[in-house]
């Protein structure tokens, strides 16, 4: 039942299931993805910012760190213990998560390995819907390697304008706390985003306007 999940925020590394997160945290995604420890402590700070942990039955089973924006909720980022994988408790999760929070905003990889197409069939099935827009991500953390990530969105599409306000949110507050906020900040970090109108251009097209600092 859904109603043995409870999202719990996390304060401090003294919080209880704090290095089980952090396990869970660093073995799910690619370091660009992810904060340093430092980084992501001061993002605890921001009431913005939300690390969740899900626990169910008293024991931690995955994170849920999201950022609340004024129209929606961003999802940063969502991962379940990998020995619950293909139990379905990621789909319990985001659908207790979806009845809570409404509008919500998150990004995928491109659909372009097995892997990934499973994934974004995943959100697919649970009411999100991809959008259309070019989308640069920088790394959070050094070497900087920006990446093309999907958006998807719940309960529908995105609009231009909620497009652009994510933009700018992701830029500040979400970069702050990131490599890209400290202040020597190398030339290329500039390169995030870039929405061209409602439709992907083509790609090689792509490929030379998303790379190009603004």
């Amino acid at each position: 039942m859904e109603t043995d999940l409870k999202f719990r925020p996390f304060r401090s590394p003294a919080d209880p299931g704090w290095d089980e997160a952090w396990a869970i945290y660093q073995n799910s995604f690619p370091q660009k993805e992810i904060r340093s420890l430092e980084d992501h402590l001061q993002a605890l700070s921001d009431p913005h910012y939300t690390a969740d942990g899900i626990w169910s039955d008293g024991r931690l089973i995955g994170i849920l760190y999201y950022w609340t924006a004024p129209e929606y909720v961003y999802i940063e980022h969502l991962a379940i213990s990998p020995d619950l994988r293909g139990a379905n408790m990621g789909s319990r999760v985001l659908e207790a998560f979806c009845r809570k929070a409404g509008r919500i905003v998150l990004e995928i990889d491109p659909p372009e390995t097995e892997i990934a197409v499973r994934r974004l069939r995943f959100y697919e099935r649970l009411g999100f819907v991809r959008n259309d827009y070019h989308y640069v991500h920088p790394s959070f953390q050094r070497p900087y390697e920006p990446h093309q990530l999907v958006l998807m969105s719940y309960p529908k599409a995105m609009t231009d304008e909620e497009c652009r306000s994510f933009e700018r949110f992701v830029r500040d507050p979400v970069l702050r706390y990131s490599c890209h906020g400290k202040k020597e900040r190398p030339e290329d970090i500039s390169i995030f985003g870039l929405f061209y109108g409602n439709r992907m251009l083509p790609t090689r097209a792509r490929s030379r306007r998303a790379m190009r600092p603004r």
